[in-house]
């Protein structure tokens, strides 16, 4: 048998049997993971929206792109992690895949308490680059520099989820986020409602929130039966030989987030320069565009592992179906999820505010990103085939000119010229068509390569 206890009910072998079902049973769980944890800065910004002002909703929505720039670079990393413990399970090489594993849990460390000094040292500056309104620069401040507080957890939950996932366990990674989910809800009405904390409870309750699921998974891992991926927390160490190769796959996946996000900065600022109401409509559209997203990216992660798990045990018939099958549960799953929201949005923007304007703003975001928004399922599931397949570099360099450079050439010239809302968003549908073309093409022809030196058609 591929992995070594059938009876343990966490793991999947994905190297057998129907592959939709199992896509699904992956993607899924980590589809509600992906979007619990948005929840939690969507529960900050619908309970400041509602308990605090529209100045307290502007400034902890507008940090997302900051955080996500800090963020993605190390949450790469932990895409190079789940590729190589993957790669070890599918070969069957069960101390690599343990070493590795104790490898993954130490650089979460690391780049969790790196995180926290450079969120501390730099966010000040970053807001004021970002020409943050004034009337919302000091609230937003305070916010992200709680926010970073808690980043070494949420590093250990991230790093963690992902060696569970290098056995297809997706449903342990959403039980911890449905409990901390639910600290951070009732800690959001305490300290905002009840002692009139603003934008400082609502960090406070993220940081207490992202300290509990970290807990639950260094938990389910210590416990874990299955060997390949059990963690003993005196072994915990940084192995060269491992982290190289984590690198290897993990930094250019990172370095494409981070810049990516460095793209909607710049956006950002563009957003910001259009007034606080289009700051607070942008932010409380973009929780429901988030959660679009996240769900083509459940199925972009789900893609890395199983191509992973198959590439590493020689089948690549299965390879290709991982990828067709991803590609289109991706695209039905978010175009369903953004026709149900555009349907209510007029219901579901009043959850962050009531403002007439703020609406309005939401809604025409609504209308050009989020509906459009299945269009990135094509280069995120390419690129995340590419990854399975041991390819980064490539995937990240033509994403970063087909989205990041084209979209900054977009702010300097096209919207300089029509400074308006609608020519700013505009800019993300037409890159993902560009970048999405070019990132499929580029899988296509990888694929045949690597099938090739394999001797295989």
């Amino acid at each position: 048998m591929h992995i070594e206890k059938k009876h343990n009910s966490h793991q999947m072998n994905m190297t057998q049997g129907p592959l939709g079902k199992k896509i699904l049973m992956f993607a899924l769980p980590l589809a509600g993971s992906s979007i619990l944890q948005q929840l939690f800065n969507s529960t900050d910004i619908a309970v400041v929206g509602r308990f605090s002002s529209s100045q307290a909703l502007a400034a902890v929505g507008s940090n997302g792109p900051i955080i996500n720039l800090m963020v993605l670079l190390f949450t790469g990393l932990a895409v190079g992690a789940n590729v190589l413990v993957s790669r070890y399970v599918g070969k069957n090489e069960k101390r690599k895949a343990n070493d590795a594993s104790h490898t993954v849990i130490a650089l979460a460390l690391i780049c969790g308490f790196l995180l926290l000094a450079v969120g501390q040292l730099t966010s000040g500056a970053i807001l004021k680059l970002m020409n943050t309104p004034d009337d919302v620069i000091e609230l937003a401040s305070t916010y992200l520099k709680i926010y970073f507080l808690g980043t070494p957890f949420l590093m250990i939950y991230n790093f963690g989820s992902a060696v569970l996932r290098s056995i297809g366990d997706t449903k342990r990674p959403l039980y911890c986020l449905f409990i901390s989910g639910g600290v951070n809800v009732v800690l959001n009405l305490i300290l905002v409602i009840v002692f009139d904390m603003s934008v400082a409870g609502v960090g406070i309750a993220t940081v207490v929130a992202d300290a509990v699921s970290a807990l639950f998974v260094m938990y389910y891992l210590i416990k874990e039966e299955n060997t390949y991926i059990k963690i003993n927390i005196r072994k915990i160490h940084i192995n060269k030989i491992h982290l190289k190769k984590i690198m290897m796959i993990g930094l250019p996946a990172g370095i494409q987030g981070m810049v990516f996000s460095f793209s909607n900065v710049y956006i950002q600022s563009a957003v910001n320069s259009l007034g606080s109401d289009a700051v607070a409509g942008s932010s409380a559209e973009l929780n429901f565009e988030y959660i679009t997203y996240y769900i083509v990216c459940a199925f972009s992660q789900t893609a890395v592992t199983f191509t992973s798990q198959n590439y590493g045990a020689l089948k690549p018939d299965r390879c290709k179906k991982v990828f067709r099958l991803c590609m289109l549960f991706g695209c039905l799953t978010c175009g369903i999820v953004s026709v149900i929201f555009m349907t209510g949005s007029n219901i579901f923007i009043r959850f962050f505010t009531t403002n007439p304007v703020v609406i309005e703003y939401a809604i025409t975001r609504m209308k050009i990103v989020m509906l459009s928004e299945l269009l990135t399922t094509s280069y995120e599931v390419s690129c995340a085939a590419l990854r399975g397949l041991g390819h980064s570099f490539f995937p990240a360099v033509i994403t970063i000119f087909g989205s990041v450079i084209f979209r900054i050439v977009w702010i300097y010239t096209v919207f300089n010229l029509y400074h308006n809302y609608c020519t700013l968003l505009i800019v993300y549908p037409i890159s993902w068509v560009l970048t999405g073309i070019a990132v499929t093409l580029a899988y296509f022809w990888v694929r045949k390569c690597e099938f090739r030196k394999l001797n295989i058609s």
